[in-house]
C-alpha cells in the first residue's frame, strides 16, 4: 500500500527528530500561481520550531501540477528537485540550520525556498 501524501514523515536529523510535509496550493499575486510549501516541525510537538520553505510559482519558475511529479520545483536554467525525497529534504535543513534557522527556538521561520534552490541542484539533488 503505498505511503499517504498527507501524512506527515519523520526524520532525525544531530539527535533532534523532525516531522515533515510537502503541501500544494495557490496563491493570488497578480498572475495567479501555485505554490509547494515544505515544513518541518520539531518533534514532539512544543519542542521546537517550525520552518516553511515556499516555492512560489513564477516567471523561469515552477511547481509541480498536472503535468509534472507531485512535488517538483524547478528553474529555467537552474534545474529541479524533488521535495518527497528525504535526501533533498535533509540538504534543505542542514541549509536552512547553517544559514541561522535554531530549530529549539519556539517560532515560525518561513523563507523564499527558491534562495535554496541553486545550492541544492549544485550539490545533486
Amino acid at each position: 500500500m503505498p505511503r499517504s501524501s498527507k501524512k506527515a514523515r519523520r526524520m532525525v536529523a544531530d539527535g533532534r527528530t523532525y516531522m515533515w510535509t510537502v503541501r500544494h496550493g495557490h496563491h493570488v499575486l497578480e498572475s495567479g500561481g501555485c505554490r509547494k510549501t515544505l515544513t518541518l516541525n520539531c518533534h514532539p510537538s512544543g519542542t521546537g520550531g517550525r520552518l516553511r520553505l515556499v516555492f512560489d510559482e513564477a516567471p523561469g519558475r515552477y511547481v509541480s501540477g498536472f503535468t509534472t511529479g507531485s512535488g517538483e520545483v524547478g528553474a529555467v536554467g537552474v534545474g529541479a528537485l524533488n521535495l518527497h525525497e528525504p535526501g533533498t529534504v535533509r540538504f534543505l535543513l542542514d541549509t536552512a540550520l547553517a544559514r541561522g534557522w535554531e530549530p529549539g527556538e519556539r517560532r515560525e521561520m518561513k523563507v523564499d525556498g527558491w534562495t535554496f534552490l541553486a545550492e541544492a541542484v549544485a550539490s545533486g539533488f
